[in-house]
């Protein structure tokens, strides 16, 4: 299989897949949403809240905030569960934020104050709107999990598609349908001629086949080369989701090898 970069910005990192098969493609998925690390709040300990939330809400709520890290300090934390900390917790394997506000105002993910500073929950979003005379006071623990175990330590919105594939045959009379019925405006008219702009932005929708009335556009995905999409949700960069994911991968091939070897 080969891996080349198409475009690595706003958060998002789509990746071309070459010579796969799509249990390849759908592997890499899975490994990303159920395997990759990432670190999220997983205690809560309450001391006021007279807020519109129950406590349940409100933690479930900063449960699902997700907590910057970069790639040195991911590797410097140990599961709680594998800590020499036996599971009580301690600065190898949990980060303790807490959050003190009164209203009215709104709190945010950004209120919450971290014992490192280097590790701080992703700015903007909101937790709780608290009127006049309402407060939050409480401490949580967070620690790193995979999103085999919930959704909060799930890393990224993980998705592929087929590449592409759209022809055109030369009895093409023009009469541009396919062309206004494209929803990612790729298909242009020019010099008598249909043709293929950006292909890389066609859903495989169809629409331009299905207007055709002498069928002379043909629509299909290679089955042998995927466009795949990883969308961060701020907590760690897509890049190292993505090197992570694979180094994961080596690893379960690995620890087969060691188990059917003969």
């Amino acid at each position: 299989m080969e891996i080349s970069v198409l475009s690595d910005k706003d958060n998002t990192l789509k990746i071309l897949l070459e010579n796969a098969k799509p249990s390849d493609a759908n592997a890499l998925r899975r490994i990303i949403l159920g395997e990759v690390p990432v670190l999220a709040v997983d205690d809560v300990i309450i001391h006021k809240n007279s807020s519109p939330l129950f406590d349940e809400a409100l933690a479930h709520r900063i449960g699902l905030m997700p907590i910057r890290i970069d790639a040195i300090d991911l590797d410097r934390l140990n599961f709680r569960e594998e800590c020499s900390c036996k599971g009580e917790g301690c600065a190898e394997c949990t980060i303790n934020f807490s959050l003190d506000i009164e209203g009215p105002t709104t709190a945010y993910s950004h209120d919450f104050k971290s014992e490192d500073p280097e590790i701080t929950p992703v700015e903007g979003i909101p937790i709780v709107k608290l009127g006049k005379n309402q407060k939050v006071v409480l401490d949580s623990e967070a620690v790193l999990g995979r999103g085999r175990e919930h959704a909060k330590w799930q890393p990224a919105v993980v998705g592929y598609k087929y590449y592409p594939v759209i022809t055109i045959d030369e009895n093409c009379t023009g009469c541009e349908e396919c062309v206004k019925s494209c929803p990612r405006g790729i298909l242009t008219f020019e010099e008598g001629k249909v043709h293929v702009n950006n292909i890389e932005n066609c859903s495989i929708c169809k629409a331009c086949a299905d207007v055709c009335e002498d069928g002379v556009i043909v629509v299909k995905g290679d089955p042998t080369k995927f466009i795949f999409t990883l969308e961060g949700l701020g907590s760690v960069e897509p890049m190292e989701i993505f090197k992570t994911a694979c180094d994961v991968i080596v690893e379960k091939i690995d620890k087969l090898y060691e188990l059917i070897k003969p």
